[in-house]
C-alpha cells in the first residue's frame, strides 16, 4: 500500500441520491447532477457519472504526468499533448470492474520516445498507482 508522506492537497465532495443524484464539493467549485445511462439499465438524462468523472480525472492528472516526464526528458512535442481516457465498467464474479485505456497523444514526438514518457508518466501518476493491480490499464501512444 503507498502512503504519502506528506499531503500537498485534500478535497472532498460528498454524493447524495447515488446514480441519479448529485455531487458537489465542500468548496463549492464542483456541483454536478448524476444520472444513471440507459446502457445500464437508467432514464439516461442530462447528468454526469462516476465513470465520467473518473475518465476526466485519471485524464487531466495522467496529462500532467506526461508533461512533467517529457519535461524532465527535455521532449518537446510540437503541438499541445493530450490525454483521452477511456473507462468501462462491467460485472466481475462479485460486483463490477473497471477496465481504463489511456489515449496519449505527444504531437511531433517519434513514437519510442513517447512511449518512453508515458511508461514514465504511468510509474508517476497519482491515478496510476491507485489502480495499479486492480483496474486492467492499456497505454496507446497515437
Amino acid at each position: 500500500m503507498m502512503t504519502p508522506e506528506k499531503i500537498l492537497y485534500e478535497t472532498e465532495v460528498t454524493a447524495t441520491g447515488g446514480r441519479d443524484g448529485k455531487a458537489a464539493s465542500a468548496d463549492g467549485l464542483l456541483s454536478v447532477s448524476l444520472s444513471l445511462p440507459k446502457s445500464m439499465g437508467g432514464p439516461g438524462g442530462e447528468g454526469t457519472n462516476p465513470e465520467q468523472l473518473f475518465a476526466a480525472g485519471y485524464a487531466a492528472c495522467f496529462l500532467g504526468a506526461v508533461k512533467l516526464v517529457a519535461r524532465t526528458r527535455k521532449v518537446v512535442p510540437s503541438a499541445e499533448p493530450s490525454v483521452t481516457a477511456k473507462v468501462a465498467m462491467g460485472p466481475v464474479p462479485v460486483g463490477y470492474a473497471l477496465a481504463v485505456e489511456l489515449k496519449v497523444n505527444l504531437p511531433g514526438v517519434e513514437k519510442a520516445v513517447a512511449e518512453e514518457v508515458v511508461a514514465g508518466a504511468h510509474e508517476r501518476c497519482p491515478y496510476s498507482n491507485a489502480t495499479r493491480g486492480n483496474i486492467d490499464v492499456k497505454l496507446t501512444v497515437v
